[in-house]
């Protein structure tokens, strides 16, 4: 499964360098994972109704171009591994200035997320819904 996720960079997530704010590329992420769980056919809140949570353990991002204000901005979303409690998924930040430009990779971002119980936030395995959905979209 191919997936992307529009995102449209908000005027308050512009520093004073006229850039992207670095911090802001996590957060899009995070909305960029919410919605690929969501395709790959197991839902955040599904999953929290069946007591699993996710967790954020490590997260890695490289710049390599600028993302500013009024960029069209794609993120392609990719599982790269599942493993027994946790998920690894990478992102990759592309952005075009004005139509007709060629797209660039401006950020690439890698997280890992754990699978905890929702109440006690302890370790739990991947459930198996959240695995074959990730697992399918790597075709």
């Amino acid at each position: 499964m191919n997936f992307a996720f529009d995102v449209v960079p908000r005027y308050a997530e512009v520093d004073q360098q006229g850039v992207v704010f670095f911090g802001h590329y996590l957060t899009w992420c995070d909305e960029a994972f919410a919605a690929f769980q969501a395709a790959s056919g197991y839902a955040y809140p599904d999953m929290i109704a069946d007591g699993v949570d996710v967790q954020i353990v490590h997260a890695e991002l490289d710049y390599a171009d600028s993302v500013r204000w009024g960029d069209a901005v794609l993120i392609v979303v990719e599982s790269e591994k599942v493993g027994t409690t946790s998920l690894t998924t990478r992102f990759t930040i592309r952005r075009s200035a004005s139509a007709g430009e060629t797209w660039t990779d401006a950020v690439t971002a890698r997280l890992v997320h754990v699978c905890v119980d929702a109440s006690a936030f302890t370790k739990v395995p991947v459930p198996e819904r959240l695995a074959t959905g990730f697992a399918a979209s790597r075709g």
